[in-house]
């Protein structure tokens, strides 16, 4: 396996986004890989724990990793930045813009289980047509370095990868996540859950979306879906899924963006019957 190696991944960022995403894609790397190292250097450390919901928690780490990439992607050909601790998860207009989310799996990162990432997207609404441009998603402490460039492929690291060949739901491992409100409302929740546990191979649920999609872009799983995820959640790894070779909709099949409030992403093999099962607990 390639080992996360900046100056390498840099150079083929810019070869393959071109002229026209090059100055983007490398800002949005550099910010990605500078915030991740921050966060890993943290990661054992204590921190200054603070809830935005009842299970919904945010770290003094969150705050300054959102700094630290806010200010790397500062006057990038004056795109907006909408990040998880200082926006509302409403759709903007026609541009473009940056979706972040400076630690993906915080409550993973308070409790010292190392699956959490730092998640940047460009993208752009043309005419009300979403389409991420560039994502990254950098898993810090495996040193795993996803992205993908629209049009390019996409990559761990300085490695092209592809979606899983797999046919067979029952031969397919798959992965979810809980929403905020599930101690409010676990029926649906448990209940999809349920009927894709009798369904697949098996099921994971690690806590953190952004990975979950990057592993479905690898190979790693056949599928994954969930509910009421933000924007930052999804909008990096939408594009790693695509380029993959992947398919991602709404529990119903019909086209996703990542202000839809459910997603089935998969290696398109498996996505008809997850849609099959997924879509009576979609809304």
């Amino acid at each position: 396996m390639d080992s996360f190696d900046l100056e390498k991944i840099l150079r083929m960022v810019g070869e393959i986004s071109g002229e026209e995403l090059r100055e983007v894609a490398v800002k949005g790397t550099r910010a990605a890989a500078k915030a991740g190292l921050f966060i890993l250097d943290r990661y054992e450390k204590p921190h200054e724990i603070s809830y935005k919901g009842e299970i919904d928690l945010v770290t003094e780490t969150d705050l300054e990793a959102e700094r630290i990439i806010k200010e790397a992607l500062a006057d990038s050909q004056g795109a907006e930045i909408i990040a998880e601790e200082s926006s509302l998860a409403s759709s903007p207009g026609d541009g473009t813009f940056w979706i972040v989310d400076p630690l993906d799996g915080t409550t993973n990162f308070a409790h010292g289980f190392p699956f959490f990432a730092p998640s940047i997207a460009y993208c752009q609404i043309k005419a009300g047509r979403f389409r991420p441009l560039f994502g990254c998603v950098f898993v810090p402490c495996l040193g795993e370095f996803f992205w993908a460039v629209r049009g390019g492929g996409s990559f761990l690291n300085t490695r092209s990868i592809r979606v899983s060949e797999e046919q067979e739901i029952s031969r397919a491992l798959l992965a979810t996540g809980f929403p905020y409100d599930v101690h409010q409302e676990p029926e649906d929740v448990i209940s999809a859950l349920k009927e894709m546990l009798t369904t697949a191979q098996g099921i994971r649920r690690a806590g953190a979306a952004a990975i979950d999609l990057a592993y479905v872009a690898c190979g790693r799983f056949e599928g994954f879906w969930e509910k009421k995820l933000k924007p930052w959640d999804t909008a990096a790894g939408q594009l790693l899924v695509e380029e993959a070779g992947g398919m991602i909709t709404d529990f119903q099949g019909k086209s996703y963006d990542p202000f839809v409030l459910e997603v089935i992403a998969s290696n398109g093999l498996v996505h008809d019957n997850m849609v099959t099962i997924l879509e009576r607990f979609s809304g």
